[in-house]
């Protein structure tokens, strides 16, 4: 293909290892980091919408010095992300980072008897375990398989409709919206057959996302609202708020990648949204704290309460050995019939609590020593979206991939890769024909810049 050999030359420079750090993104990282630590004094101080004892976040003056030394040296990793190239494995990457940095703030003041010090230590390894990979590798995947533009079109087209063909399917089911409240009662109770609850995480999280950056690229408007639609009418098929928000998140990325850097985009999509929810609180009325709820507590905080948790349980109950990965569990013996989600609900009574892989395949599953290895092992898969991406516009993978970092924080890896479409979204990015993009007078992969193929 005569587009190829430009397409790599182009792109060479951006598969090193280390690049030219930008201007002020350091202080972003910081500045991040602080405005992470504070989010989560401001939770333990008390929120008209959160209280803190229910979910076991505190704060004692006696050990702020302690938190700041392990978030102060815990933030020296942040220079990774100043030198690394841009990747989905960075995106992925800077929300580990930040949600390791708000558990090793709660540790510090954790209630519960586990040992912190060893606790801390091991999520703090396992990060760095898992940002190598993920950052520093990312060569491209040789493609034996060419897709022209038109076939790829109408596969784009044919994810819209199966989307659309789920949608309505599980409307049959459930299309409903508690005016009330109480969605997590209402979400619990709707019924619907297994392939058609696993086809609609896997539209929410990957097929319509990708379909929403595409459209984009291809200037398909109609088939854009279409794709917005059918994003909103999951809500009231799932009842999951992130179904509701994926368009304005989707919308959001999109914007920042407009207006600047991706690396500065992906620092920017959690550190601007944060700083608005912080700022917004002290006006006391309920409507100012919905952004507070929803990004500085839901977004990060909560993940971070998901490691003290699984910390504390196991440091208590025999470990999962990965049996509760369901493949594996009808070969293994399991010490837990149910899922942890629900197991975790039993025994805390915080909701159906799941976890990313650093608290389930890592703590749930090998115990805190063997945690930096399974975290290892979890960004060499990561970055084979790297590799299967690379060469596409940042822009692109940014906002296709918009959903994965918030999937990752809150769900196993396993289960993010077949629930939630991310092997599907990797096969998409994989035959994404390359001579679709060509450059406008920049290095679309540095600047997010591209225009289509004449």
């Amino acid at each position: 293909m005569p587009t190829q050999p430009t397409l790599e030359l182009a792109f060479a420079g951006k598969m090193s290892y280390f690049g030219k750090p930008e201007k002020h993104l350091s202080i972003l990282v910081g500045l991040h980091i602080a405005i992470c630590c504070i989010s989560l004094f401001v939770i333990a101080r008390g929120t008209p919408a959160i209280d803190a004892d229910v979910f076991h976040i505190h704060f004692r003056l006696d050990a702020l010095w302690i938190a700041l030394l392990a978030v102060t040296l815990f933030s020296v990793m942040g220079g990774l992300f100043v030198f690394c190239p841009f990747s989905i494995g960075y995106f992925v990457g800077f929300y580990f980072f930040s949600m390791t940095s708000c558990f090793l703030w709660l540790t510090c003041f954790s209630e519960f008897p586990y040992n912190h010090l060893v606790a801390g230590w091991s999520v703090a390894i396992s990060c760095f375990a898992f940002l190598l990979p993920a950052l520093l590798l990312g060569r491209p995947l040789k493609h034996s398989l060419e897709v022209s533009i038109t076939t790829f079109d109408r596969i784009v087209t044919l994810t819209i409709c199966l989307a659309a063909i789920v949608i309505a399917s599980g409307a049959y089911y459930n299309f409903s919206i508690p005016l009330t409240g109480g969605f997590d009662d209402a979400r619990e109770a709707i019924l619907v057959p297994r392939p058609i609850g696993y086809l609609a995480w896997i539209s929410s999280s990957s097929l319509l996302p990708f379909a929403f950056a595409y459209s984009l690229v291809r200037r398909w408007y109609r088939r854009f609202v279409i794709v917005v639609l059918l994003q909103l009418l999951l809500f009231p098929v799932t009842l999951t708020k992130t179904a509701l928000f994926t368009p304005l998140w989707l919308t959001f990325l999109q914007l920042l990648s407009a207006r600047t850097s991706p690396r500065n985009a992906v620092v920017l999509s959690l550190l601007l949204p944060m700083g608005f929810g912080l700022l917004l609180l002290p006006l006391g009325f309920t409507a100012a704290g919905l952004p507070f709820s929803t990004v500085n507590f839901r977004m990060l905080a909560i993940p971070a309460l998901a490691m003290d948790i699984y910390n504390d349980f196991f440091s208590r109950h025999e470990l999962t050995h990965f049996c509760q990965v369901s493949l594996l569990k009808t070969m293994l013996a399991c010490p837990y019939r149910d899922q942890l989600s629900i197991v975790m609900h039993n025994e805390y009574h915080l909701g159906h609590f799941n976890a990313s892989l650093f608290a389930t395949e890592g703590i749930a599953s090998v115990g805190l020593w063997l945690a930096p290895v399974s975290a290892f092992v979890c960004g060499v898969i990561v970055s084979f979206a790297n590799r299967v991406s690379a060469s596409l516009p940042n822009t692109f993978i940014l906002v296709s991939g918009g959903m994965l970092p918030q999937v990752l924080l809150n769900v196993p890896l396993s289960v993010a890769i077949l629930t939630h479409g991310a092997a599907l979204l990797c096969v998409l990015w994989y035959l994404t024909p390359r001579q679709l993009f060509v450059s406008s007078g920049t290095d679309p992969r540095s600047q997010g810049s591209t225009r289509l193929a004449p």
